[in-house]
């Protein structure tokens, strides 16, 4: 076999294994997105908010109390790669700006599911902390984010939520 030959067909089994993660990447991206759209439809009557303070809160016989939840996500080997091929070149990285909106949503989803799991239909004082995990790591080969989400779950009155 000539090496011109060799070298095509090399490069025609680099481009279906590139084409291939591209495909299976979005597609298990794409179906967390749903996962997450049809998680937060069931979580829509809580109310989540930012404020330190209980809105609306009612006395019930269980106190407010802490939930707290950690998400893990991480980038396919085909994103990481164009993501340093981008940084070379400058600009917004979208594969870790989608990154952090699936581990943010995904954080919230969890500790509303903890707070409806225990009784509680109003979450105040949610908080955000984020990591990067190995990102910036030269033996890691995909970025992923670590995220902590916490707030105080308690009962509010049904015309708030």
């Amino acid at each position: 076999m000539d090496p011109l030959t060799e070298y095509a067909i090399k490069f025609g089994i680099f481009l279906f294994l590139m084409s291939l993660g591209l495909f299976v990447g979005r597609h298990r991206e794409w179906s967390h997105f749903c996962d997450i759209a049809n998680r937060e439809e069931a979580m829509s009557d809580m109310l989540v908010t930012q404020v330190k303070s209980f809105p609306a809160a009612t006395m019930k016989d269980s106190p407010p109390c802490m939930v707290v939840a950690e998400v893990v996500v991480a980038t396919d080997y085909l994103k990481s790669f164009l993501a340093k091929l981008r940084n070379i070149f400058g600009g917004e990285v979208g594969s870790y700006q989608s990154l952090l909106v699936r581990a943010r949503s995904e954080a919230k989803l969890r500790i509303q599911e903890q707070a409806r799991n225990l009784g509680y239909n109003a979450i105040c004082n949610i908080r955000f902390q984020t990591a990067d995990v190995g990102g910036n790591s030269t033996q890691t080969r995909v970025a992923m984010v670590a995220i902590i989400a916490s707030g105080t779950a308690y009962h509010a009155a049904p015309h708030a939520s």
